[in-house]
This record gives structure tokens, sequence and C-alpha cells, in this order.
């Protein structure tokens, strides 16, 4: 009886955590997507406030059905989320293993992610943050190397270019001096046109990616460990609700062994109250 007391409170307290962890996510996808102007980037994988928004409400659902499965005892919805959760399992080894195997290619394509960002850049607010962020973090600019920005409209070396920052490069690039209190966002204007030396004085000339790249390889325990641990916790929470949905058929089957069945009830119709007490000790033993 305890056992199983442990085992249900446990699943349900980590489904509740990502649960309301979800929910978070939506809602600040939410209110960053309505922030927003109407003319902005709608591409998922291009647009963090959309990309929140999927992915706190797939959470939230999953997360719904182990959460009210565990503290119902419902095992329809108990299968569900067991079974869901399975799946995500395997797409995120096989996502692995297939980046394992080809690596060039999954290069390739974060590469061409990337630029297409790049190119997006001043469209989205949400995006461009993201892009700071990652330049200043990383210390960083471009993709491969600082002249990417070329491909934004904005800070193309075209001589037809109006822009103010034609030829240049975000103020995220710069190199900051430890003593600098006052920010110049103007510090990577016309910086495309130095050769790298000169102009690796003021801004970073080394591409995100390469960084990024070098960060993993580097921090290679702490990315292990983080991945294990998230599959680690999902293995935990399916043998969880595995476990749920095992007891829960064995006091179903000691009722239907001592009580004839109607034939109205379906196998899984089963809804026990919140805090039903399970005793799936068969009298015969006592």
């Amino acid at each position: 009886m305890r056992g199983y007391r442990a085992i249900k409170y446990i699943l349900f307290i980590c489904c509740y955590v990502f649960w309301v962890a979800s929910a978070v996510l939506v809602a600040v996808g939410v209110y960053a997507k309505i922030a927003k102007e109407k003319d902005v980037v709608d591409t998922l994988m291009l647009d963090p406030a959309l990309l929140l928004i999927v992915v706190g409400a797939a959470m939230f659902l999953i997360t719904f059905l182990g959460c009210f499965g565990a503290l119902r005892n419902a095992t329809c919805l108990l299968k569900t989320f067991l079974g869901i959760l399975t799946g995500v399992l395997f797409l995120q080894i096989a996502a692995g293993v297939v980046g394992y195997l080809f690596t060039d290619m999954v290069m390739e394509r974060t590469e061409s992610l990337m630029m297409k960002a790049i190119i997006r850049y001043r469209e989205d607010q949400d995006l461009e943050n993201a892009i700071d962020f990652i330049q200043k973090k990383f210390q960083c600019c471009g993709v491969e190397r600082y002249k990417d920005w070329s491909n934004n409209v904005y800070f193309g070396c075209l001589d037809t270019n109006p822009s103010l920052e034609a030829c240049g490069v975000p103020f995220s690039c710069c190199i900051r001096l430890q003593n600098q209190t006052v920010l110049n966002t103007m510090c990577g204007y016309g910086m495309q046109h130095l050769e790298e030396r000169t102009a690796g004085l003021n801004v970073f000339t080394i591409g995100c990616l390469e960084k990024v790249v070098w960060w993993a390889k580097n921090n290679l325990l702490l990315v292990a460990g983080l991945t294990a641990g998230l599959l680690l916790l999902e293995v935990c929470m399916i043998c969880l609700a595995a476990a749920q949905i095992s007891r829960i058929k064995k006091v179903q089957q000691l009722k239907n062994a001592n009580a004839p069945r109607s034939r109205s009830e379906r196998q899984d119709s089963y809804w026990f109250p919140a805090f039903t007490d399970f005793d799936d000790r068969d009298p015969g033993d006592e």
C-alpha cells in the first residue's frame, strides 16, 4: 500500500512540476507574440515566441495526462501518457543517433538555419535579442565569420544600400572594454570593410557556429550529464506510470474475481477517487 502511494504521488509531483513549467512557457510565448508587430516572422524555428508556444502546449498536454491520470488512477490516461512519453524518448534517442552518424549533414542544416536567422535579423525583436545574446555570450559574430552579416539587407555592402549600418555588424559583435560603462551601439559600423586582423581589434571575427561547437566539446561532460539526466527522468516517469497501471490492473482483477462484472463496463473505465486506498492483497492470502 505504501509502495503504491509513493509511486502515485512521485509521478504526480513530477508531472505537476513540468505542467506548471509548460504553462509558464505558453504564457511567455503568447505574451511575446501579442507584443510583436503584425508583419513578423512566422517560421517555427526562427520565431522564439512561436517555438515557446508549440513546445509549451505539447508539454502541457502530455503532463496533464500524467497528472490527472496519476491522481485519479485512470488507466486510460496513464496509458496515453505512457505511450506518448515512450514515443518521445525513442524519438530523442533516434535524433541523437542520426546526429552522430550524419554529423556533416546536421552541421550543414544548422549552418543554413543560422544563416536564415541572420537574414531575418531586425524583422523579429525576439529573434534579434536571441542572436545578440548568442554573439555576446560566445563572443562571436556571424555564422562562420563576421562578414556573413553582408547577407542581411541592413548590413549589406552594396553601394546602393541606404542603411547607416551598411557594411557593418551588430553592436553585439563588438569587443567591450572592462571599464566601459556606456554601450556604443555604433561600434560595428563599417567593420566589413576592414581585414580580419584589423577588424579583430574592435569586433569578434570568429563565427558563432564554430564557437558553439567548441563550447560543446569543452563542456562535453556537462552536455552529456544534462542529456542523460533528462533521459533518465523520462525513463523514471515511464516506469512509474507503468507500475501504477500494473497496480490498478491487479486491483481490478481481484475485484473481478470476487464479483461478476457488468456487461456495460469497459476494461479501462475505472475512475477511482483521487485518494483511494488500494489493497492489492489476495483475500485468500490472509
